[in-house]
């Protein structure tokens, strides 16, 4: 009887608990120590693990079911959750990595007795030599007696994980013998007893007395079955079973006038009555449980072997719902400074955009007419306080002629050559600037121009000033990023919009099934897309950029162009209208920065509404940055948001104002840094503005 202390899984882990996600995040946290488990059991320092929609097996990958963690979880037995994700992930691993059925062997005569035929001497797979053996029901045993092989002998240094096993085990076992049949009950029997969960003893106890006898004939071959070196030899030991089953009765016994169609059928019979029985207790690997999944799951490793450097054609053909759940599970989790977080997807935004980039970048150059951006002019000015600057990178106090205190000392040893000596002490400043955008399709929406006119301008100014901004970083030689954020289904670097669409849709419909209510959350997330990184070339990404702002200034064409050829234009449809959480992708970007080795960081956000959030988290998110040393300014499009989230802010009504509100305010900084009196006071564009405390709108 249980003690009454005892925690009871499902009793201390409520439903909301026990849902993928809260198990995938559970994994994650003992991730390395199974990673360095399964490298240790296979050899293979190389040997990469990770979480997928359908478990595969592969020489240089294994690919984990989270659903075989989760069925963990619904069990009932005096065991934690944090033991349950390390003892299951130890257990799956194990038998991912140590399962290879694939070596060919000629058939064993032993297994034969009763055939005088002779045997063919071509070699076969072990599993088509046990069918033509035993049929189904030996294929069943030599499942169940693999299973636990390969746990009591790759498990036995670690003692914690198989007592962790054994009690999920021994909680199932009074219901399951209760329910199975006498040949269910004698190979659930053989299973617990060659893992060494249970004695033979005890199990004669428990089970009916006509499968008490055959246990106690089969005790010496169940020692074997623990010690076996290899699949083959368990194999041969699965056979006499059976045998010794066949004798005590437990197997159905073929009539004369049999024919083959009954013979399958009766089989058939007998092995349900095996894996009805063991799949009570045992935790089910996909491996393991039978021949179609062992054979399904080689097949995918196969296919992801024979797929890869294509990202995600592995996967084609796994389920969507569990792909996007872990793809949300194993996004980062950002920290804000009250001590709430958020999951984050970050990946690179679709490079399909590039398609668009010439005509981009020739509406880049009428926007920039249009709207006066001289990016020459602004790097002309800046460009000789640089220089200066970078000359200041070898002042020295001995280059001016000081006589080095040692030079009597090394002239009197005869080892001084010299009379001067020459220091370096590096002045140079280190910059990096990072542009962060909202993605939101509100900002693809028509807005006021000067004349009563209507467009769509503000994603496209927003990517005029990027575009401005990044030449101007380039040519200076300062670090820079972009980034845009939305909140929608999370588009994949290699997307197109056929691709794009095809998962959005396939991908809702499945979480709707599985996830119920979930399903909204988990398709609609919070992305960050970079479209430069730091340590990325700027004309790497210039026909990006470019693709985006036409998309962007023109978004009915680019809407059109993407229909009529959807299998290769980019994914136009990622924009959906979406209130975005800024404080997360600003928290993000900050830490993005806080990792250059730059003394001055600047991060600008331009967005056009209310954060899904809260503004005081957002709030609290700009002042943490401010206090770490990154000057941020937020540029909020029609909207007075950003004056109470930020401390720098501006409001601009118009596209001009908008990329000289961002193009000024980074030239600003760089001038103010140069002179050394620091980043406080960067944004002053128009001092006397920002030193008024009432907001004010800015002029064109």
């Amino acid at each position: 009887m249980r003690h009454r202390d005892d925690a009871v899984l499902t009793e201390i882990l409520p439903a909301e608990e026990r849902v993928i996600e809260a198990v995938v995040s559970r994994y994650q946290r003992v991730a390395p120590a199974v990673t360095r488990f399964a490298r240790s059991l296979a050899e293979d320092d190389g040997l990469r693990i990770r979480l997928g929609s359908h478990a595969a097996a592969g020489p240089d990958e294994v690919v984990m079911d989270p659903g075989v963690f989760q069925a963990a979880y619904a069990r009932r037995a005096p065991v934690t959750p944090d033991e349950v994700a390390l003892a299951s992930a130890l257990h799956e691993v194990v038998h991912m990595v140590a399962t290879d059925l694939d070596e060919p062997r000629s058939l064993p005569r032993e297994w034969f007795p009763d055939d005088d035929e002779p045997l063919p001497d071509d070699p076969v797979p072990l599993l088509d030599a046990l069918d033509r053996a035993g049929g189904p029901a030996a294929e069943a045993m030599f499942f169940t007696l693999e299973d636990a092989r390969q746990e009591v002998q790759n498990l036995r240094v670690y003692p914690g994980a198989r007592s962790v096993l054994e009690d999920l085990y021994l909680a199932a076992i009074p219901r399951a013998i209760e329910q199975a049949r006498p040949l269910g009950q004698f190979a659930l029997a053989c299973f617990l007893a060659t893992g060494g969960y249970r004695t033979v003893g005890d199990l004669q106890r428990r089970t009916e007395p006509h499968v008490a006898a055959a246990l106690d004939d089969a005790e010496t071959l169940l020692g074997d079955a623990s010690e076996a070196d290899g699949p083959w030899a368990t194999a041969g030991i699965a056979l006499q079973l059976l045998a010794v089953a066949r004798l005590h009765g437990l197997l159905r016994e073929a009539s004369p006038d049999e024919t083959r169609h009954m013979t399958q059928s009766r089989q058939e019979v007998d092995q349900e009555d095996i894996t009805t029985g063991v799949d009570a207790v045992r935790m089910i690997s996909p491996i393991l449980a039978d021949a179609e999944s062992h054979d399904r799951t080689r097949q995918a490793a196969q296919q992801a072997e024979s797929t890869r450097g294509r990202p995600d054609d592995a996967q084609t053909g796994g389920d969507p719902a569990t792909e996007q759940i872990l793809r949300v599970s194993e996004a980062p989790t950002v920290y804000l400074p009250d001590g709430q977080s958020g999951k984050l997807v970050v990946d690179a935004f679709p490079h399909r955009f590039g398609d668009f980039g010439l005509r981009g970048r020739e509406a880049i150059e009428d926007a920039a007419r249009q709207w006066a951006v001289g990016r020459r002019h602004i790097t002309g000015e800046l460009f000789p306080l640089f220089v200066a600057n970078q000359r200041r990178g070898l002042r020295s106090g001995y280059d001016a002629g000081d006589l080095s205190p040692y030079a009597a000392l090394f002239l009197g040893a005869g080892l001084y050559q010299r009379m001067y000596e020459r220091r370096s002490l590096p002045t140079r400043r280190a910059y990096a600037v990072s542009l962060l955008v909202d993605g939101s399709a509100s900002m693809l929406q028509p807005r006021p121009l000067t004349g009563g006119r209507r467009s769509p301008w503000a994603l496209a100014a927003a990517t005029l000033g990027a575009w401005t901004l990044a030449s101007l970083c380039d040519d200076l030689q300062v670090e820079f990023e972009l980034a845009i954020f939305n909140r929608a289904f999370a588009a994949r670097a290699d997307d197109t919009e056929r691709s794009y669409v095809d998962r959005l849709n396939t991908t809702r419909g499945a979480l709707r099934r599985t996830q119920g209510g979930a399903a909204d959350r988990l398709t609609r997330t919070v992305n960050h897309y970079v479209i430069k990184s730091f340590d990325q070339r700027w004309q790497a990404a210039e026909d990006a950029l470019s693709g985006l702002f036409w998309t962007a200034a023109r978004p009915a064409e680019a809407a059109v162009d993407a229909r009529r050829a959807a299998a290769d234009a980019p994914p136009v449809s990622m924009f959906e209208k979406a209130a975005n959480v800024d404080e997360i992708n600003v928290m993000h970007a900050v830490e993005r920065l806080a990792r250059r080795n730059a003394q001055v960081r600047m991060l600008v956000v331009l967005a056009d509404g209310m954060t899904r959030g809260s503004v005081q988290a957002l709030s609290g998110a700009v002042e943490g940055a401010e206090v770490g040393g990154t000057t941020v300014l937020g540029i909020g499009i029609g909207d007075d948001t950003v004056q109470a989230a930020y401390s720098r802010s501006q409001i601009v009504e118009q596209p001009d104002e908008l990329t000289k509100a961002m193009v000024d305010g980074v030239r600003s900084a760089l001038r103010k840094s140069i002179a050394l009196t620091g980043g406080d006071t960067w944004w002053a564009q128009q001092s006397q503005v920002y030193d008024d405390p009432t907001p004010r709108r800015a002029h064109a």
